[in-house]
């Protein structure tokens, strides 16, 4: 016997608007939390990881960045997001994201 989903409350309702993502500006069912300096390097700073800047972002976005840009490059070039925004690749991705559904499953590879 096949096994039943509950059912699924995407796309919510208007009253309940969907979360968006910070990167790609799309609405989307699920977000994560993208630290600004890596969590790691953070530490090695001696701050907080609770303390630590943070955006949320699709996990498609949230996989990019983290495939595109090492962790040292996140915490020295790239640990705001207007800067973020201004690598060549990252303007791209969300480019071309914003056409895709939001429930899509968007493989990342691997591109450093």
């Amino acid at each position: 016997m096949a096994r039943r989903h509950p059912e699924s409350a995407w796309p919510f309702s208007a009253q309940a608007a969907a979360p968006v993502c910070t990167l790609c500006e799309r609405q989307t069912p699920v977000l994560t939390e993208h630290h600004l300096v890596p969590r790691s390097q953070g530490r090695r700073r001696g701050v907080k990881v609770n303390e630590l800047p943070t955006v949320r972002l699709c996990p498609a976005c949230h996989k990019f960045l983290h495939a595109t840009l090492t962790n040292a490059q996140l915490e020295n070039e790239f640990s705001d997001l207007e800067r973020l925004r201004q690598h060549e690749d990252v303007r791209k991705f969300p480019h071309w994201l914003r056409k895709q559904p939001p429930t899509r499953a968007v493989r990342i590879r691997r591109g450093r």
